[in-house]
């Protein structure tokens, strides 16, 4: 692995697994020296971060990783909006049923998984994500793709934040089955309005659960 590879790497995982604060300064002379890189493959790194969106420069400040709002939150899901109704309904224009029957079959067991503790909720979001890479797979579009997972990526910063709510998850379970059924049946419009209200749902609980640990902004 290259240097500028393995900095990136191991940066990109403290951001998103918050052992990085959002607001701490990554200094290059500091993050170089405990990386074990020297400055320029440390820079092409953070460069690779800043295009990520999850780190940017700040005046007087240097390099800092970017601070999660209410307001960005919001603006996430707007995206999230136009990328995942698209790729459900491509998903189910494109689909191999198949593959779609056999997840759908797993969700089946979600309530039981949400319900046995942290272990099974870990199962449980393997199973969203096995969800989410066979529609990538399905709308055979690597620019959609592209989009997906960087969305993904800082959704994944914010659910850390977010207080867990089981009775929320159950819920999301059953939004996410109406998805997979609908792209099962080919059915596009179905796919897209379930992905919208299922992306409503989530909106309005992170902004409730992450209210009063975030930046204060416009919440109306």
């Amino acid at each position: 692995m290259r240097a500028s590879d393995k900095a990136y790497s191991k940066l990109f995982h403290e951001i998103v697994d918050g052992d990085l604060a959002p607001g701490t300064v990554l200094a290059e002379v500091e993050q170089s020296t405990r990386l074990g890189v020297s400055r320029t493959p440390l820079r092409e790194a953070l460069s690779r971060l800043i295009a990520d969106g999850l780190v940017e420069s700040a005046p007087g400040r240097g390099v800092v990783v970017t601070e999660i709002s209410l307001e960005n939150i919001t603006e996430l899901y707007e995206v999230r909006e136009a990328l995942e109704e698209q790729a459900a309904r491509l998903a189910a224009q494109r689909r191999d049923p198949k593959v779609f029957i056999k997840i759908a079959e797993q969700f089946a067991d979600a309530d039981r998984l949400i319900e046995s503790g942290e272990e099974g909720v870990r199962h449980y979001y393997e199973l969203n994500e096995m969800f989410d890479e066979a529609v990538d797979v399905a709308v055979n579009n690597t620019y959609l793709v592209s989009a997906l997972q960087n969305s993904r990526v800082h959704l994944s910063r914010i659910r850390r934040i977010a207080k867990g709510n089981p009775a929320r998850l159950h819920e999301s379970a059953i939004e996410t089955l109406l998805i997979i059924e609908a792209i099962i049946d080919g059915d596009a419009a179905l796919a897209a309005h379930a992905t919208h209200v299922h992306l409503h749902k989530s909106l309005t609980n992170i902004r409730a659960s992450v209210k009063g640990h975030l930046k204060s902004v416009d919440v109306a």
